[in-house]
């Protein structure tokens, strides 16, 4: 079975080790990847893919160097192969205009304003994860401990499977 990741995007250094420790609870089944850049976030996608592994949510925030968040999303969109991953738009800059352009265009999940709850935030990344793994992945049971196993043993039971809860 191939590594599902989870790809945080954010220039702030200070800001990233926040969110990466905010959500480090769900690294115990998706390591967590970091990109500072647009440019390194797409270095980090191929590597992950030429490794056979996969990028099931992005956590990307709006204001990046030289290149916004929702038009890297809106690239990543149309990718085939981070077309199914989840995507989350971090920010407290971005205007109506960008967000709406980010869930038309990029396929964006939600929207999560600056500062976040970081019980908000976890539970939002466990519910964009836990769609992802139903949308593209067979085996369901890895996941139960960490993601929302009602849904997930929903989704085993409309597949036929038996399941544990």
């Amino acid at each position: 079975m191939s590594t599902i990741y989870i790809l945080c995007i954010e220039d702030e250094a200070e800001v990233l080790d926040v969110i990466v420790n905010d959500i480090s609870a769900l690294e115990v089944v998706f390591p967590i990847e970091v990109g500072v850049t647009a440019n390194e976030a797409r270095k980090v996608i191929d590597e992950i893919h030429e490794n056979g592994d996969r990028i099931g949510l992005i956590l990307c925030d709006h204001v990046l160097p030289g290149e916004n968040g929702v038009e890297l999303l809106v690239e990543l969109q149309g990718r085939e192969e981070t077309k199914e991953t989840r995507k989350v738009l971090l920010t407290g800059q971005a205007g109506l205009d960008a967000t709406i352009k980010a869930v038309n265009k990029a396929g964006l999940n939600r929207y999560v304003a600056k500062p976040w709850d970081k019980e908000d935030l976890v539970d939002i990344c466990r519910e964009e994860l836990t769609t992802y793994v139903i949308k593209t992945t067979t085996n369901l049971l890895p996941f139960m401990g960490i993601l929302n196993a009602e849904k997930l043993s929903e989704a085993m039971r409309e597949r036929g499977l038996p399941s544990d809860a």
